[in-house]
């Protein structure tokens, strides 16, 4: 019975000294290179970058309305399909239209029946009028007569011109009752794809007061990233700079583009901008709670389809970059007394370690390009060299 209770006893005075043995250890033993924590400079690609949000919108696109008030009788189209330029899109009731276009007609053929009145009875005033003449050179007539033959003429001749110009006028109308009635019958203005269709057959349009938008048509290729910069970034940014942006959906796909141009104004609703005389900060939000975001647009090529409409986007503004360079981690630098100046710490195979001076160039947030004081391979320390020792 007494050796289980001596056998525990060894047990325990052994589990005592485990951690009296590695303080021991750790205080008088010199620490190794496998003891510490170190990242390794190698070579790797690396670039410079202002990162943005995006969406994808197409680079070209019509909104087609309707200029003719009516019922909606058929629609030819869906939503996807691909149009030609003059493809019949949608058709209008146009039996209003047509009524106003042949009561036009009788107005003309109206006046031109009127007109031909009139000019009889021109003729009968000029062939009154030489009549006095003729007369009045014999002396068989009044001079007061002559005149009101004269006046008769004139007035003739006057009720012709005047009949003229209502025949244009009503031309002119005629003109615009028979576009009202084309109007009925709208076609595609350009060739694309329809994203958008906004009415239903049977639906009933008022093109008085404002035009109403039936369906939009967009070419699908190229497409236009409406990327929002932040106002710290901006200034970094710069037309016909190379900038790449992934998709949600695209995985590990990079698009790349140029910056085509950076709008001057942030995106603002017509509620809270500027009118009259007041200043541009009277309508903002004022304070740290103020965000201003720049657009930046850029266009990328979109053979295979693979970009949509209202797509999320990442994009990233290469401001400079550099291929298999010697890089390292910003965590194992600390900074220097100059902006391209940084300390290291080399750990040694032996574990020594030394402190170097680096020159540092392209940084991408994460690594930073070595351009002196570091060789491929060293290994350097992250964190301080006595944070654990005691």
């Amino acid at each position: 019975m007494k050796r289980p209770r001596q056998t525990r006893r060894a047990l325990l005075a052994a589990l005592c000294l485990i951690p009296v043995a590695a303080v021991a250890a750790w205080q008088f033993i010199p620490p190794g290179r496998d003891g510490l924590v170190t990242v390794q400079v190698s070579r790797a690609d690396i670039e410079s970058s202002v990162t943005a949000l995006g969406t994808l919108q197409p680079r070209r696109y019509v909104d087609v309305g309707a200029q003719a008030s009516g019922q909606i009788q058929k629609i030819h189209v869906e939503v996807g399909d691909v149009v030609k330029e003059g493809q019949l899109l949608v058709e209008i009731d146009p039996s209003t239209q047509q009524a106003k276009l042949d009561a036009g007609r009788f107005s003309v053929e109206n006046l031109k029946a009127q007109l031909q009145e009139q000019r009889a009875q021109h003729d009968l005033a000029r062939q009154k009028y030489q009549r006095q003449q003729n007369l009045a050179a014999g002396g068989a007539t009044r001079e007061e007569d002559v005149q009101t033959a004269q006046a008769e003429l004139r007035a003739t001749q006057a009720r012709v011109d005047m009949f003229q110009a209502q025949i244009r006028q009503a031309e002119a109308s005629l003109r615009s009752d028979q576009a009202e009635l084309g109007y009925t019958r709208i076609y595609a203005p350009m060739a694309g794809t329809v994203v958008a269709l906004d009415a239903r057959e049977g639906q009933t349009l008022n093109a008085q007061q404002q035009t109403p938008l039936i369906l939009r048509i967009a070419k699908l290729s190229p497409m236009t990233v409406w990327a929002e910069v932040s106002e710290a970034d901006i200034g970094h940014v710069k037309p016909g700079m190379h900038a790449w942006f992934t998709t949600l959906s695209g995985g590990a796909r990079r698009w790349t583009s140029t910056v085509r141009q950076i709008l001057p104004v942030p995106p603002k609703p017509l509620d809270q901008t500027s009118q009259g005389g007041g200043s541009p900060a009277s309508t903002s939000k004022s304070g740290s709670a103020r965000v201003v975001l720049y657009t930046v647009l850029l266009d990328v090529d979109n053979a295979d389809n693979a970009l949509m409409a209202e797509m999320t986007t990442q994009v990233f503004f290469v401001a400079n970059q550099a291929q298999n360079v010697l890089t390292a981690p910003i965590a194992a630098l600390q900074a220097g007394t100059q902006s391209d100046r940084q300390t290291a710490q080399v750990v040694a195979s032996n574990g020594s370690i030394e402190q170097r001076n680096v020159r540092t160039g392209i940084s991408d947030r994460l690594r930073v390009q070595i351009l002196d004081g570091l060789q491929e391979g060293d290994h350097l320390l992250i964190g301080p060299v006595d944070g654990s020792g005691g």
